[in-house]
This record gives C-alpha cells, structure tokens and sequence, in this order.
C-alpha cells in the first residue's frame, strides 16, 4: 500500500534516527495490519519514520522502534540480537549514501517493490517525491521478517534495516555419556 502522509515535511539527517525495543504505539500517520500464520504485525508509518508491532498466537509481543524521537539516547545500531521471552530478535541497519541520479532511480524502484505487495507500507512526504518511509513483512519458516527504508533525500541517503524475530532454538539435552 502506497501512501501520502499528511505531515508537513522536514527533511532531517540519518544520523538522527534512533532505535527502541518495547515502546507503547506511537501516533501513526498510517498503518497496516496483517495477519500472518501463528502472528498479528501491524506495520505503522510515524512522522518521524516507523514503528512495528507484533504479536504471536501465544500473546509474545515485540515493538520495534526506529524514528527521529527528540532526547531519544539510543541511536541506531548497526546491529543488535535479544531475546525477547522465548523469542530471538535481530536487527541490522546500514545507510547507503547514492548520488542525485542513483538515489532517485533507487527511490522509484523501492516504492514500487512495495506500493503493491500485500505486505508492504510506503509513505511519501509531501514535498519531495523521493521523501519516504517504506516496510515490508514476511513469515518465513517459524520467524517473522520485516525490512524498511528510510529516504533522506537532500542528503542522498538511504537507511536500510532488517529484522528477524523468531522461537528460540533450543539446545538438545546432552545424555551422559
């Protein structure tokens, strides 16, 4: 689904994004919810990015923020793996920096992967048609991946996560021997 967030745009920097595990819900522009085997996600475009919630058949819940939240002291890592009850959770980030042409071409190309997936959620700023934030989400096997894109135009940035949240492996007991 692709939309236009009613917000006024401000580009700000990605070096300004920051990461939280376990917030409330946030104000959202725009959201998204699924329904995927054994999980409810709800995918939500914020002002100042996104915000995902998931929840399993047991009632395990995750809520993954990464936004421009003001006095936030967390920035956005290039990777972090929890355990979330009987869940693991990993996340990853990376910015790619792409010039004028490059960044325009690779902003059409990610929203229209995502404009018409059943699973995805794309918002444009108004202001600027390669301002936006885009998710998509997916189950595979027993874990739950979503990937997102944040766009800072005027920097010519891309910011890039991916997360896998899933049961935990367990170690075989070891019989003695």
């Amino acid at each position: 689904m692709l939309t236009t967030l009613k917000t006024s745009y401000t580009d700000t920097r990605a070096g300004d994004l920051a990461w939280a595990l376990g917030r409330e819900p946030l104000p959202a522009l725009a959201e998204l919810d699924l329904e995927l085997p054994r999980a409810r996600v709800q995918l939500r475009l914020l002002g100042a990015s996104h915000q995902v919630l998931l929840q399993d058949t047991d009632g395990t819940a995750c809520s993954e923020t990464v936004a421009c939240i003001p006095g936030s002291r967390t920035p956005l890592p290039l990777g972090v793996s929890k355990r979330i009850d009987d869940w693991e959770y990993a996340f990853a980030a990376r910015v790619e920096t792409l010039p004028g042409g490059s960044f325009a071409g690779r902003a059409q190309e990610l929203l229209a992967l995502v404009a018409d997936h059943p699973h995805g959620l794309a918002g444009i700023f108004p202001g600027d048609p390669h301002a936006f934030t885009a998710m998509l989400v997916q189950r595979l096997g027993g874990q739950v991946h979503w990937r997102t894109w944040h766009s800072y135009p005027r920097e010519g940035r891309l910011v890039v996560t991916h997360t896998r949240v899933g049961a935990r492996v367990r170690e075989p007991e070891r019989v003695g021997v």
